[in-house]
């Protein structure tokens, strides 16, 4: 029977190879168990995924096939959070900054290596070697703690920043949205003057025959409804290219056909009117991307603590163990100590590395300055525009009015024989023209809703339930293209 292990002979080949093995394969497992957990929970600080900022207000937030029916306007907010590809590169780059953080704090721990070696010399003289070693950083005057705040404070940055790309995603849907509920509007009212302009030259085209009426009313008719099939054909292409925008920012291929539910043209006036002021501090408060350029401050700042930190001293402690077989003789050995780094010299080096992050903190400073001067005038722009927007869609709701009597009595007036076409024709002009801006102002209100939301950070699933089509009695009549 053969002994592997003596007291004071060699260790034999076969236990050497047992020993290698099992590092080999502890060393394959913590690789492999690294790569599947996440010791520091740094992914804990990451916010929700982009497709679950709705809160469950579809079924599936990521199903992978396209919802069956028509869409509302939750459906189509959260489609483009989980397919448009600006969502799922934010949340990337989050994960990306996370394993940072992780990375930065992996510093306080100590390292350990394994090393082994084995040649043979001519004549048959054989080495073999097998050492572990372990470092441990003790001190160093604040580097690790200022590269972790620089990780940690970028990662808030990219929350920060993944929360704006969010919102962007957020209002495109919802400009997409009522954009394509508009122009599908915009499709039937000029389908409707052409129906109404072809109704007037039936009837100029019938007084003409009668003797009643001019060759120049008749061909004036009949130019009125040209031009508005004309329009009817260019409103239908419009549609087309709204689609297709609606259908790209939900990341999918522009020919894709995408239903909607049947416009809701009676848009919710809430009282909005409020101090312009307190709009613009309460923006100054959540707008994500001032949050994100913040951040961007704190972590330059202590970038420019870890460039000082790097010219001081560190102190580590040190040990390592080895084991040499030379020629069938075993020698051992271990040593453990403390190790003292002092840098001296380095050509100025840490010098202009301090100046550059010193200078890399007044951009920062210069770019948050920016930034809040850009958040008021975004806020302020918005509210004008949702301003204006509400007081032409209660003028636009007079006037449309106004112009649906006078093209009825106008054409009334002609088929009685006691009108003329002129007055029929710029009747029927000023009526499309008044169903085109009521159209508009209608999409354009829910739309400088959203956007003053956006521009004060406040984009969320809330704002959807205030807004017309957002699914709480979906209509059975949809849109086809």
């Amino acid at each position: 029977m053969r002994t592997y292990l003596k007291r004071s002979g060699p260790v034999e080949l076969p236990v050497k190879r047992l020993a290698i093995s099992a590092l080999l394969c502890l060393w394959s497992g913590l690789a492999i168990a690294a790569k599947t957990i996440d010791p520091f929970g740094t992914e804990a600080a990451l916010p929700l995924k982009p497709s679950l900022r709705l809160g469950g207000a579809v079924g599936d937030p990521c199903a992978e096939a396209m919802p069956t029916g028509a869409l509302n306007l939750p459906d189509v907010v959260n489609l483009a959070l989980c397919n448009n590809p600006q969502t799922r590169e934010v949340w990337a780059s989050a994960r990306a900054q996370a394993a940072q953080v992780g990375a930065s704090k992996a510093s306080y721990l100590p390292s350990a290596s394994l090393s082994a070696s084995g040649n043979r010399n001519s004549p048959g003289v054989s080495q073999r070697s097998i050492g572990l070693s372990l470092s441990y950083l003790l001190y160093d005057f604040g580097t690790r703690a200022a590269n972790l705040e620089n990780a940690r404070q970028l990662l808030v940055a990219a929350n920060a920043t993944q929360d704006n790309t969010v919102q962007a995603v957020f209002l495109s849907a919802v400009q997409s949205f009522y954009q394509t509920q508009s122009t599908l509007a915009a499709l039937d009212a000029a389908r409707e003057s052409e129906r109404a302009a072809k109704e007037s030259f039936i009837a100029a085209e019938a007084r003409y025959l009668a003797g009643s009426a001019t060759p120049a009313d008749k061909l004036q008719a009949q130019t009125a409804y040209s031009q508005a099939t004309l329009n009817r054909i260019t409103a239908d292409g419009s549609m087309k290219n709204a689609r297709g925008t609606l259908a790209n920012t939900l990341g999918l291929d522009a020919n894709r056909n995408v239903s909607l539910v049947a416009a809701n043209t009676s848009a919710i006036q809430e009282d909005f009117e409020r101090d312009v002021n307190t709009l613009i501090e309460q923006a100054r408060r959540d707008r994500p991307d001032l949050q994100a350029a913040a951040a961007q401050v704190k972590a330059a700042e202590a970038g420019t603590d870890a460039a000082r930190a790097a010219g001081r001293p560190s102190i580590s402690l040190t040990a390592s163990t080895n084991q040499n077989n030379s020629a069938g003789i075993t020698s051992r050995g271990s040593t453990i100590g403390l190790s003292l780094s002092v840098p001296i010299f380095s050509g100025f080096a840490t010098t202009y590395r301090v100046r550059a992050a010193e200078a890399q903190v007044e951009s920062k400073n210069a770019q948050l300055e920016r930034l809040r001067l850009q958040v008021a005038l975004d806020v302020w722009t918005a509210y004008q525009n949702l301003t204006t927007a509400t007081q032409s869609l209660r003028s636009t709701a007079d006037l449309l009015n106004s112009a649906e009597q006078s093209e009825r009595v106008a054409l009334g007036r002609y088929k009685a024989g006691v009108g003329n076409i002129l007055d029929v024709l710029n009747a029927q002009s000023a009526l499309a023209s008044a169903r085109q801006q009521r159209i508009q102002s209608t999409f354009n209100w829910n739309i400088s809703r959203a956007t003053l939301a956006q521009t004060m950070g406040s984009l969320d699933a809330n704002l959807l339930q205030t807004l017309p089509d957002s699914g709480g009695n979906k209509p059975q009549e949809k849109h086809q293209p």
